[in-house]
């Protein structure tokens, strides 16, 4: 598994790593906990060294199970990037950054994933207006100095939010970041590069969309998030966008989401792609199809991305 720099933070990752929002049950329905460890047990063993997590996954349930299969790992050069700002205390939840909260979300967050510090400590979703506020970042600062955060940053809902927290000094920003999704990242590129903020992508496959593998009428059991993130013509219409993606399955490229991975990691600035497998085997697959020979899009391919995406209607 190959490595690259986290920005200027001094660590260094895996380029993929694991995502924990569906090990928590929260995003695709249930799941075992002793499956979910197995996940994270298999991905340190190929390499991965970047898992991410938050602490309102299954309400704070996943940081303990982090905390729990992480305790055998404790010598291994692992990153443990979790992200706070939500307050499940009140129904619904809502979002929180005011610097009390956050204190207490960091040390509720070290508590359960059993760590003195937090390798790096992102900022869930914040609007552009509290990060002008001021005091969540201020906050993560100091945290930072009081050495109970190595890194802090955001993960940011679009362009403008990622833009905010770049010019505040945030060291670390997550994005969605595919095929199908990319112009963020896009728009934020030149200040990513004058700040030197390391780049976790997520979203890679687009909640599964861009494994190529849903026929029309594809639709999604209660408790998956996706029954709500699209209406039914939608989706039919992003599955039909997918032909035009077709083209860069061949040669070492097998599959239209090994292209998919293979996009996100050809961006220079990105530092790692995050997947979010429920199973050991689509983590194997993931794995196998992207690990090894040559792992990005040949620039031909990328040159002709923006024309042909945009034929069917999506700006790159």
């Amino acid at each position: 598994m190959r490595k690259r720099a986290l920005g200027k933070t001094g660590l260094f990752v895996s380029e993929m790593g694991i995502g924990t929002w569906g090990l928590s049950g929260d995003a695709y329905g249930p799941i075992e906990p002793d499956d979910a460890e197995r996940v994270i047990h298999r991905a340190i063993d190929v390499g991965i060294t970047l898992i991410d997590t938050a602490d309102s996954y299954g309400g704070g349930k996943m940081e303990l199970l982090l905390g729990k299969a992480l305790a055998p790992y404790k010598n291994k050069d692992l990153v443990l990037v979790t992200k706070g700002g939500t307050d499940r205390g009140t129904t619904p939840a809502r979002k929180r950054f005011d610097g009390p909260f956050l204190v207490e979300s960091v040390e509720r967050s070290l508590k359960r994933l059993g760590r003195e510090r937090l390798d790096v400590y992102l900022l869930h979703n914040p609007s552009v207006d509290a990060l002008l506020a001021g005091e969540a970042l201020e906050t993560l600062q100091k945290l930072k100095q009081d050495g109970k955060i190595g890194h802090y940053g955001i993960s940011a809902g679009d362009s403008e939010v990622a833009m905010t927290a770049l010019d505040r000094g945030a060291e670390v920003i997550s994005m969605s970041y595919n095929l199908l999704h990319s112009v963020d990242l896009h728009r934020v590129a030149g200040e990513i590069m004058v700040n030197g903020a390391g780049v976790l992508v997520h979203s890679t496959l687009a909640y599964g969309l861009l494994s190529g593998l849903w026929a029309h009428g594809h639709w999604f059991a209660e408790g998956d998030h996706r029954e709500k993130r699209w209406e039914k013509h939608e989706l039919a219409k992003r599955i039909d966008q997918l032909d035009a993606l077709r083209f860069l399955v061949k040669g070492n490229v097998r599959s239209l989401r090994a292209a998919a991975i293979r996009f996100a990691l050809a961006n220079h600035l990105v530092s790692c792609a995050i997947l979010g497998p429920r199973t050991v085997d689509q983590l194997v697959e993931l794995v196998r199809e992207t690990g090894g020979g040559p792992v990005y899009l040949p620039d031909a391919d990328l040159a002709a991305l923006p024309r042909t995406l945009a034929k069917v209607g999506i700006m790159m």
